[in-house]
């Protein structure tokens, strides 16, 4: 019996870590159009899908993004991602 409620708690927990994950994933996705919203936490999931996507466009779009945010904390957010895509894209 225990062994069977351990089984069924493990079997949960990955499922719902699974589950997790997908929504995440997707909300990560919407969320890149929300760089400019006028929602500060769009705007952070924004940046947080735009770190793992190193294209010119993206710098590009970056550049743009920290010139037009006036939320301090964001715009730091914004420059230091926008240097390491640049440091990347360098090489």
């Amino acid at each position: 019996m225990r062994r069977t409620n351990a089984l069924a708690a493990a079997v949960g927990f990955g499922g719902g870590l699974i589950v997790g994950l997908i929504v995440w994933s997707q909300q990560t996705q919407r969320s890149r159009r929300d760089l400019f919203s006028a929602r500060p936490w769009r705007r952070m999931a924004a940046l947080g899908y735009l770190r793992g996507q190193n294209s010119p466009h993206h710098v590009r779009l970056l550049r743009d993004y920290v010139a037009w945010e006036r939320h301090p904390g964001l715009r730091r957010r914004g420059q230091l991602i926008l240097r390491r895509m640049e440091r990347s894209l360098d090489r």
